[in-house]
């Protein structure tokens, strides 16, 4: 059984740093780290092959979840054991179940992107929940990636893991500075889903292997250096009053459009 080291105070370097890894994609990106809360997001990490920088555990759950505990255990570099109360000063739920892992950030640049893959890429989408709600869909129709502007929210914030339900720790995620100039080198036939009627349908697209949707801001939609580099502006028939979809549904489509 691992050795757990005990923390009592919450002036340890290590709370500071857990406590700021929760709140701050600068924090996040400056030390390569993010991190992992709850029994379910952690096994999920742990089924992945990721491997736990430090591994924190409240004194409650150190006994009521004892067998994974000493799972995740042999997968961290270090192990830390804390009093209920100052855990609650780390979590970023309402109602903590006493686990935290820290995990080494992947390198997120475009390098990987299949050029006969079939990706969704998102610009400036900066709802964590629809950035989660997309790769849920997007696992589960089988698509590719992923691919982010980085104006956009981080996808190792703890709202974003949350609401992919840790499928953002299993869909490959791209992301990139130059959004259009990275969609361009990829040799991937671009479409631009825009709100016009000029555009062609949505439906009426073949999608073949090597093919990109891109979807835009929630407010602004696609900039316009994205869609000057587009190779189709497409568009999704609606009726009603409808003027536009939220971010999370117009992929939801596209992707299913794709992938069919």
């Amino acid at each position: 059984m691992r050795t757990f080291n005990i923390i009592t105070s919450r002036e340890n370097p290590l709370i500071k740093l857990v406590a700021a890894l929760q709140v701050s994609s600068e924090k996040r990106k400056r030390n390569g780290l993010f991190v992992l809360e709850g029994l379910r997001i952690c096994k999920d990490a742990c089924d992945n092959g990721i491997r736990f920088d430090k591994l924190i555990v409240s004194d409650a759950a150190a006994e009521k979840y004892a067998a994974d505990t000493e799972k995740f255990s042999l997968i961290s570099d270090e192990c830390y054991k804390i009093p209920d109360s100052l855990f609650k000063k780390i979590s970023d739920t309402k109602t903590p179940q006493g686990i935290i892992a820290v995990a080494k950030m992947p390198a997120l640049g475009s390098y990987g992107i299949d050029k006969n893959g079939k990706y969704i890429a998102l610009e400036n989408v900066a709802d964590p929940s629809n950035l989660g709600a997309v790769s849920r869909t997007a696992e589960a129709l089988g698509v590719n990636g992923i691919i982010l502007s980085s104006d956009g929210c981080d996808p190792y914030s703890p709202k974003a893991l949350r609401a992919s339900m840790g499928t953002l720790l299993r869909v490959p995620v791209f992301v990139t500075e130059s959004f259009a100039e990275t969609l361009k080198s990829t040799g991937l036939k671009r479409y631009a889903c825009v709100v016009d009627k000029t555009a062609e349908s949505i439906k009426e697209q073949s999608f073949e292997n090597g093919s990109v949707v891109m979807i835009g801001n929630e407010a602004n939609g696609l900039t316009d250096s994205a869609k000057q580099s587009a190779d189709v502006l497409v568009t999704i028939p609606m009726t009603g009053r409808a003027e536009s979809l939220n971010a999370a549904a117009a992929a939801a489509i596209a992707m299913w459009e794709m992938m069919k």
